[in-house]
């Protein structure tokens, strides 16, 4: 059984498992074993590392459930705590700074960055698997046995000119120029509806 708590609003997974389930060294042994991804385990519990099979977007909650319909439901998402984490393809998080200057959105504070190389992630407790309600957690989990990076946005093509040429994302893979769009959109839009409920406010207009 699979009970939800929630996150900002939204129902989120919370797994469950029998109390004798093992610890932080079988959740390990499952992410390198089950999708073959490098993860570790110490005092800071169970990290996978990115920049290897893949990257992280990480943004306010709030505005990646406002925006998970947009998003391919095949891509690997995942909450921890108020903050909403989607798996991308590796490399994309040295793109990001410049896609949100070629997207107008680089002047603005969004609350949106990117993990890669060298970086880790907490790991999110696997499906099925009981986890402290702190935890990680998979909103849509990868599915063990298949290839990740298959359906993980990635970078179309990057002309040599100061422009970027949308042509659709290799491997079927989503564009993630058109990812990074919706994700700024919703933050931006989450920014606003924060501010504007702040008190002593007054209400902001957006679009």
């Amino acid at each position: 059984m699979v009970a939800f708590t929630s996150v900002t609003g939204s129902a989120v997974p919370t797994p469950r498992l029998p109390p004798d389930a093992a610890g932080a060294d079988a959740v390990r042994q499952w992410y390198e074993d089950e999708l073959g991804w490098a993860a570790t385990s110490g005092p800071e519990g169970v990290r996978l590392r990115t920049g290897l099979r893949f990257d992280v977007l990480e943004l306010p909650a709030d505005a990646g459930f406002a925006m998970l319909h947009r998003c391919d439901p095949r891509s690997p998402v995942a909450v921890r705590g108020e903050t909403m984490q989607l798996l991308v393809a590796a490399g994309s998080a040295d793109e990001l700074p410049g896609l949100l200057d070629w997207l107008e959105w680089g002047a603005l504070p969004l609350d949106l960055v990117a993990v890669g190389a060298g970086g880790f992630i907490d790991a999110p407790t696997p499906a099925g698997w009981t986890g402290s309600r702190e935890a990680a957690v998979w909103v849509r989990p990868p599915e063990p046995g298949r290839e990740v990076e298959a359906v993980l946005p990635a970078l179309t093509t990057l002309t040599a000119v100061s422009t970027w040429s949308v042509v659709g994302g290799g491997g079927g893979a989503p564009d993630l120029v058109r990812l990074v769009d919706t994700a700024a959109t919703h933050c931006h839009r989450a920014r606003l509806r924060r501010a504007s409920a702040a008190p002593g406010n007054q209400p902001l207009a957006f679009s």
